[in-house]
């Protein structure tokens, strides 16, 4: 799990598109929390450092602590609103959880040891069909991604989502276990056949 990172708010008195663009051109980026039953809170946030946030990988997952002069909210974002010519961040959408709080969420899928695979050795090549994963688990408990192993893949073989391991407290999100993650295919040209022979000349000389 990624660390938990404070953010400072203020707590925004006008709502509406006034109220928000006041916001954003005192260099604020306007932001609501809401969830687990209570109402709405509009906020403000300091726009260079949600900024920093926004460029960092995965803050869709990340939890964040908001310090409101004292009162602290803990949150994960669940949108972030774009202007459409610019790309500047309009608005963020966060969700209050409690202890207690499941949620579906996308998380990065990170493949290793490709020098460990025989068949990527050979020159085959790794397909990846999935770059991400759903997974249901606390806000608290979400990975800051899934790691896929490569050691002893050969040529042809398959990676399924029910072959990953998963932390404590986390599962798959998707109703199908046997969707694949990725393959080891073969090259589209003959040149895993040159290392194979190299091999087999190594091996002659050896034993002659």
């Amino acid at each position: 799990m990624a660390d938990v990172v404070s953010l400072a708010a203020e707590v925004r008195s006008r709502a509406g598109k006034g109220g928000a663009r006041e916001q954003r051109r005192a260099g604020r980026i306007p932001a609501v929390i809401y969830g687990e039953k209570q109402d709405p809170l509009m906020i403000a946030l300091d726009g260079a450092d949600m900024l920093k946030q926004l460029r960092r990988p995965g803050f869709m997952t990340h939890v964040f602590e908001i310090d409101l002069k004292g009162r602290k909210e803990r949150v994960l974002p669940r949108e972030v609103q774009h202007d459409p010519v610019s790309g500047k961040p309009l608005h963020i959408d966060f969700l209050r959880f409690s202890a207690s709080t499941k949620i579906n969420v996308d998380v990065e899928v990170r493949f290793e040891n490709e020098d460990r695979s025989p068949g990527l050795k050979r020159g085959g090549v790794l397909n990846v069909v999935r770059h991400t994963i759903e997974l249901i688990c606390k806000p608290d408990a979400i990975p800051e991604y899934v790691r896929v192993d490569l050691t002893g893949l050969e040529m042809g073989d398959v990676l399924h989502l029910d072959a990953l391991t998963l932390p404590p407290g986390v599962e798959i999100g998707e109703d199908n276990p046997k969707a694949t993650i990725a393959s080891v295919a073969a090259p589209s040209t003959g040149e895993a056949a040159e290392p194979v022979a190299d091999e087999e000349a190594e091996t002659a000389e050896k034993t002659a």
